[in-house]
């Protein structure tokens, strides 16, 4: 089994920037894949980035040159640094961790980008 708990989301005006984490605990080194996912109200849940063991990225074209996820392997946690905000990446952002047989969630953290 696998924990995660995110942390960081709120309100912040267009243009802006948060930073959000996901504190990993449990059998983490089953985990191959550690990915962000965002859900706007209505619409289903999206991958936005993730990053595999070997440190490689990947990004949704809609956030790609303004995220960022990385990993503190130290601290057992997964980060997202996301600027220059637009209301369009409102939504409610989840991690989440794969390995061969399941996929792990966390409880998700809220992200309001409004003036």
């Amino acid at each position: 089994q696998v924990q995660l708990v995110e942390s960081g989301g709120g309100l912040v005006q267009p243009g802006g920037s948060l930073r959000l984490s996901c504190a990993a605990s449990g059998n983490i080194a089953s985990i191959n894949i550690m990915s962000w996912y965002r859900q706007a109200p209505g619409n289903q849940r999206d991958i936005i980035a993730n990053i595999i063991v070997d440190g490689r990225t990947n990004y949704a074209d809609s956030v790609k040159g303004r995220f960022t996820i990385s990993r503190d392997n130290s601290k057992n946690t997964l980060y997202l640094q996301m600027n220059s905000l637009k209301p369009e990446d409102t939504g409610v952002y989840y991690c989440a961790g794969r390995n061969l047989g399941d996929t792990y969630w966390g409880q998700g953290t809220q992200v309001t980008v409004s003036a």
